[in-house]
């Protein structure tokens, strides 16, 4: 063609030509201006209204070539939408396989104007309308072109984003390796989809071809339809797997019960555990009557007695059962189970026992932190017990607050109501003996009420903590409660306490008794019931906002009409586009409040989507708001947006960080702190770092307690920051001139830090990529602390344990060995900040700091003894005692740690490069990637997972079982009987786990 362009230096001959009579010579022209047209557009550009006509003649034959030409001199002009018409009208002249610029622009423009028409049809619900044929040809060239080349992902994409399904199915099927691709367009419906509506029918389609594979993903499957919100369909696949002869189907029907579990979606829990039929046979009528029985008697008490009906209701039918049918018989069993784990108790037991097992928290910290605080300071003495609870939540471990009681006790009004409902998080799912342990606080019926009642207000609080999520027991006690007061703090705390115990539910007659509360119109009840209102009807978009924002603008109540815009922007969670009408009233609303509480639904309704209108809407208002809150809410709005990608939080909120007004940088600093949550993230800590040190106050506190989010889980040696952060708290407490409000920060952060016993960390996303409601509106409620602070304690809700929990097919959990890749140190515990509390002979040498040789000689036999008597214990210990078996071996290696204080290069020369761990283990979601399962081990994982809830096959089922976890531990199992004597039981317990092994056994002879 450069040859031919040296001997032709102008156009200006081709084109004279064009005005010709004979049409032999125009196609001549036509056909070399269209091999020069690169070189020569500028001047053929001149003769575009020729060459135009000739395509516009019916009569000529050519016109395509003409067309073609036409959109090339306007794709040089840069005119794009032109130059597609043109080249529709190219026909086959225009390939779609050729291998040029001007092709492949046009081919993108010609997909994102299709994309656009047929998402304009479907919004409009017109279907077809006004769709060029010949578009839709180029588009199917282009589909079919991808799916033949083996483009499989290109074409899903382009599939998902056309919105052709027909293609989409024909690219997932013609795929080689079908289940990769359908969990690709899992993830990619989930990233990129915008509307929800669409995605539903993308996982529609996902479903149906899954279900025609030969060997079905049930637990994607069962994932998709929680999300369609479909509990049938997951309650047939369920009772498929059950019925099944195999124990592998079944071991795989508890493993998704499981996963369904982890999305903390209790309405939908509660349907699918109502919808699985029972066993078929005469006899079974009984079963079905001792469960409902059992159900009945759990509302209106949730005492263990109960369950010892449930449990004998399910044994007579068993037997029955078992006259008639042996298959009928294992179903009965597994059906037993698989509603255990629905309900979420089974995992709630086994994980309050690990919790209480690996508990590791540094009671010197606090400690440190309660000398430090002034007495006549209250926001510190109820910072310290919010952190308290915080960093022993579900451990059941209350040692601090019964050693320092009297401390306790000058608690004064709403501080005494933190400080009673700071239980309901240590003890949070402790479901069987909740009642009991807050029975002391609990408002006296009958007595005359003696209490205070800020502690009886509490104790409801604490309740609703304790059974958040899984309420069915608790929930008409806390309505009794509610409709026997008209005491408005005892109010607060039975509607906080019943909003989290039916989170979700929409129960019509629960929203009802709240509404009444809200109507009596005054301040205090009425913020708790804005609030509940919503968390009763978490993500329903139901009705009921509309009657709540009709109220908030009637009452005059600045509490109410807060309480109440929290609770509309819960009631649109997750609905995305269908909340944009509420929204936009929300944010055009004359009062500022309920314009915060439009850029919580707004955070809300988009949660987790990253989806760019409603990131674009939270900026606009962050920096154009003419109110203070509106604009720091804004821009706290957007972690909830973008925690499904929170390596981009960072970068979105670097400027605001920097903003003139602090409330802008309290907000950049928590929506650091919320998406990125857990990850410790090198950009969200280099970002936070300067905040810390604001010259604000409040910014600093802001700054502090995202730090300690990102932080979560991670130890030094994985980031040196984490230490220096941890000093910087520190000096924070001690340091006298420090101002309050940066105080309680750093108290708060030095709780969320160590949260749950070093055991758990903060997770918005299921391992499925789902949302875990819980969490998120857990969090959500919590970032409104600025307000209130008994709402601190709702960040418990989105603690989840970093666990490891392998189980068996009867659901316990058998001592096994597994594999952590990776060198100890990178993902041990932190080490105590000086001696633990137990003053045991073993821990002394930590003091020792000078390192001399005899020091060095001493530590070394020692932990060459231990380690000695810790192999030698392992082998002897029996099922009963291995309770303590992985707090043994993670004890031994930090009991290390703590007692030789040798220099680092000496402990990097000895580091081996992997570390074995004892199921149930702690693994972070860092160390996931490198958890291996040795090869020659009895148990071999259902499907492959490397932490939570993971089933286990039993490749040796004849040998004998070994279990590390018994059912009744000296720890929450079932120790506490009474309220007070069980939790001195768990003290000690706790204490005793400290303690040096005992003598080996052996003979003596005189």
């Amino acid at each position: 063609m450069a040859a031919a362009a040296t001997m032709v230096s102008s156009a200006g001959g081709l084109l004279a030509m064009l005005n010709e009579s004979h049409p032999l010579l125009k196609l001549h022209a036509l056909s070399n201006l269209n091999a020069f047209v690169d070189y020569f557009w500028p001047e053929i550009s001149t003769s575009v209204p020729i060459i135009e006509s000739l395509y516009e003649d019916e009569e000529f034959d050519q016109r395509q070539l003409a067309a073609l030409l036409v959109s090339k001199v306007f794709y040089y002009l840069g005119e794009l939408n032109d130059s597609l018409s043109y080249a529709l009208g190219a026909g086959p002249l225009f390939d779609v396989s050729e291998d040029s610029d001007y092709i492949h622009t046009l081919l993108n423009k010609a997909i994102d104007e299709y994309a656009s028409l047929k998402s304009k049809a479907a919004e409009s619900s017109d279907e077809g309308a006004k769709m060029d044929p010949r578009l839709e040809a180029i588009v199917e060239k282009m589909l079919d072109k991808c799916i033949l080349d083996g483009r499989y992902q290109q074409a899903i994409g382009m599939a998902i984003e056309c919105r052709r399904l027909d293609k989409l199915e024909e690219a997932i099927t013609s795929s080689d390796n079908i289940h990769a691709t359908l969990s690709y367009c899992i993830n990619v419906s989930h990233s990129f989809v915008n509307l929800r509506e669409y995605r539903r029918e993308v996982l529609r389609l996902l479903v149906k071809v899954y279900q025609r594979l030969p060997s079905p993903d049930y637990l994607s499957i069962c994932q998709c339809l929680m999300f369609l919100d479909e509990p049938e369909g997951v309650a047939s696949i369920l009772e498929k797997l059950l019925r099944s002869e195999h124990k592998d189907d079944a071991l795989l029907a508890f493993q998704i019960a499981f996963d369904l579990v982890e999305n903390e979606h209790q309405a939908f829990l509660l349907n699918l555990k109502n919808l699985l039929s029972g066993p078929k046979s005469q006899p079974s009528e009984p079963a079905q009557q001792g469960s409902a029985a059992s159900e009945s008697g759990q509302a209106g008490n949730a005492t263990a007695s109960e369950d010892v009906q449930m449990t004998e209701g399910s044994q007579v039918s068993n037997q029955d059962v078992q006259e008639a049918d042996p298959n009928e018989t294992a179903y009965a069993e597994r059906l037993t189970k698989i509603r255990g784990i629905l309900s979420g108790e089974t995992s709630i037991q086994l994980t309050l026992q690990f919790l209480y097992s690996h508990n590791k928290s540094d009671l010197l910290i606090l400690k440190t932190i309660k000398q430090s605080v002034e007495m006549r300071n209250s926001v510190c003495h109820s910072a310290t017990i919010y952190s308290n609870a915080i960093m022993h939540a579900g451990t059941t471990v209350d040692t601090f607050l019964r050693e320092n009681l009297d401390w306790l006790s000058r608690a004064t009004n709403w501080a005494k109501f933190s400080a009673t409902a700071g239980l309901g998080v240590i003890h949070r799912g402790h479901l069987q003996q909740g009642r009991s342990l807050m029975a002391p606080y609990l408002p006296q019926t009958g007595a005359g009420g003696g209490g205070s009642p800020y502690s009886e207000g509490g104790a409801l609080y604490a309740l609703g903590l304790i059974h958040a999520n899984h309420g069915e027991g608790i929930k008409q006690f806390l309505r009794d409660s509610l409709r026997s007061t008209n005491v408005e703090v005892i109010q607060h705390g039975a509607c906080l306490g019943l909003g989290l115990a039916a989170l979700g539910t929409a129960d019509e007659n629960i929203f009802d008794e709240i509404k009444t509360v809200l109507y009596t119109d005054s301040a205090v009840a009425g913020e708790a019931a804005g609030i509940s209102m919503g968390l009763l009807m978490v993500g329903t978009a139901s009705d009921k906002a509309a009657e709540m924002l009709a109220y908030a603008h009637e009452t005059q109540h600045e509490k109410i009409i807060r309480g109440l815009a929290l609770g509309i922007a819960l009631t649109v969670y997750g609905r995305e586009e269908e909340a944009d009408t509420l929204i936009e009233q929300m944010t055009r609303d004359q009062d500022p409040i309920l314009r915060y509480g439009g850029m919580y639904a707004l955070a809300l309704a988009y949660s987790g989507t990253a989806n760019n209108k409603a990131i674009r809407q939270l900026l606009h208002f962050a920096v154009s708001d003419v109110n203070n809150d509106v604009r720091r809410t804004a821009v706290l709005a957007l972690g909830f947006v973008l925690y499904s990608e929170p390596e981009q939080t960072p970068r979105i909120v670097s400027l605001l960080s920097e903003s003139y007004n602090p409330h802008v940088r309290y907000g950049a600093a928590l929506a650091v702190g919320i998406s990125c949550a857990g990850t410790g993230l090198s950009e969200a800590i280099s970002l936070l770092e300067p905040l810390t040190s604001d010259v604000v106050d409040f910014v600093r506190q802001g700054a502090l307690i995202a730090m300690a989010m990102v932080m979560v889980q991670i130890n030094e040696a994985s980031d040196s920051r984490v230490g220096a952060f941890r000093r910087q708290l520190e000096k924070i407490i001690l340091d006298k001139h420090e101002d309050t409000m940066s105080k309680m920060g750093a108290i708060l952060a030095s709780g969320i830090l160590d949260a749950g016993g070093r055991n758990v960390t903060i997770k918005l996303l299921s391992k499925s990529k789902h949302d875990k409601i819980t969490a998120v509106v857990g969090l959500a409620v919590f970032s409104q602390f600025w307000y209130w602070y008994p709402l601190i304690y709702f960040i418990s809700l989105s603690f989840s344990p970093t666990a490891f929990i392998g189980l068996n097919y009867d659901l316990k959990v058998p001592r096994f060995e597994f594999l952590s890749h990776a060198k100890p140190s990178l993902f041990e515990y932190p080490r105590p900040t000086s001696a633990p509390t137990t003053t045991s002979a073993a821990k002394l040498p930590t003091a020792v700091l000078s390192i001399s040789a005899k020091a060095k000689a001493r530590a070394s036999k020692k932990e060459a003894d231990q380690k000695a008597n810790a192999e030698k214990s392992s082998g002897a210990e029996s099922s009963a005692g291995s309770n303590t078996g992985k707090g043994k071996s993670s004890g031994d290696k930090d009991g290390d740690s703590m007692q030789v204080d040798t220099p680092a290069e000496k402990k990097a020369e000895h580091e081996p490069s992997f570390e074995i761990l004892i199921n149930p283990a702690r693994v972070i979601p860092a160390q996931e990637k490198v958890i291996k399962f040795l090869e020659e081990s009895r148990y071999s994982p259902v499907k492959s997972a490397s932490s939570g809830f993971v089933l286990l096959k039993d490749l040796r089922p004849t040998e004998p079982e070994v279990l590390s976890l018994t059912d009744a531990p000296s720890s929450t199992g079932s120790a506490p009987g009474g309220s007070t004597t069980g939790q001195q039981g768990s003290a000690s317990s706790m204490a005793v786990e400290e303690e040096p092994q005992p003598p080996q056994p052996f003979e003596y002879t005189s």
